[in-house]
């Protein structure tokens, strides 16, 4: 695993870049407002990379021991973060936009209204029942990497035991917060007139009146179980990790678009209802939106590279 901790880095770069390129008004605000879980989440991937390069080395002044430490803190504590800070695109966060500020002196429009500057969202549960979720969706993905790349009978036994415990933990995350989810109410924009109101149950319409959306994400959970369910009960059976990786990508995927299509506030202002972020108030101007278009047509060749990276890793 140590050969790949450089991945994980790459996938955050570009999620920032993506960001800040196609919406810099939520970049700045959760960046730059929310400050805290993002580094303490950085923090959790540099204990990472630093483990993995001196666990093993001779000589180190630490030892094994507490390199082991800083793993387990950094596999448990950030898909919880993670998760936590992804699901204020449902629950919202506590900052104040006033786009008057850009032609004053100091031009800050944004700003957070709590002196937490994020940490406050472990402060609700849902938003923890969805970093708990992908806690066990990462392990359950574990189990089911070990399962088809390590040809060991002793872990791939262990593997299938972990892969049910942790399968059932993330069922009962998943399930309670997407139940809370579409029973909630949610931020929506007035398409004519900009303004943006509470509506109930607005995920639960996202869900009836997105329908190919809804198919991404019926497709995903579909592949997660498949995979898991299957490589539990067939113990010839090695190729979940293909199945439940690609669903998760779906079902996550169709979790983005429902929080930011069909006129929803993907990032909800829980102190000004009128300071919440949609895809129409916080985009880049029309020609780095182009831009970016063009630049998403290098996905598949960045993916096709992606495979063939893990390939040759996989190989030795």
């Amino acid at each position: 695993m140590g050969k790949k901790w450089e991945i994980t880095f790459t996938t955050l770069v570009t999620f920032g870049g993506a960001f800040f390129a196609s919406f810099p008004l939520f970049y700045s605000t959760s960046f730059g407002g929310a400050y805290w879980v993002w580094i303490l989440l950085l923090l959790t991937f540099v204990i990472q990379a630093v483990s993995f390069e001196y666990i093993y080395k001779q000589g180190n002044l630490y030892g094994q021991r507490t390199f082991k430490s800083f793993l387990f803190i950094n596999g448990t504590l950030a898909p919880v973060l993670i998760g936590a800070a992804v699901s204020t695109f449902f629950y919202g966060a506590e900052f104040a936009v006033n786009k008057d500020n850009l032609t004053g002196v100091m031009p800050i429009i944004s700003s957070w209204q709590n002196c937490w500057h994020g940490l406050e969202a472990v402060a609700v549960v849902e938003n923890v029942v969805l970093g708990l979720a992908i806690f066990f969706l990462a392990r359950c993905l574990a189990a089911l990497y070990f399962i088809n790349n390590i040809d060991n009978t002793s872990i791939a036994t262990k593997a299938r035991k972990q892969l049910l415990i942790n399968g059932i933990g993330f069922l009962i995350a998943f399930l309670y917060y997407l139940v809370r989810l579409l029973l909630k109410s949610g931020w929506r924009e007035d398409a004519v007139t900009g303004l943006i109101s509470q509506e109930h149950c607005l995920y639960w319409h996202n869900l009836l009146q997105l329908p190919y959306v809804t198919a991404i994400f019926l497709v995903g959970v579909v592949l997660v179980l498949y995979g898991f369910i299957r490589t539990y009960f067939a113990s010839r059976w090695r190729k979940g990790i293909w199945f439940a990786g690609i669903g998760t990508v779906f079902t996550v995927l169709a979790l983005l678009l429902f929080a930011g299509f069909n006129h929803t506030a993907y990032y909800p202002s829980i102190t000004d209802m009128q300071s919440s972020l949609t895809t129409a108030n916080s985009s880049s101007s029309l020609f780095t939106l182009k831009a970016m278009s063009v630049v998403s047509l290098f996905i598949p060749f960045v993916l096709a590279y992606i495979w063939y990276v893990w390939r040759k890793m996989d190989k030795k």
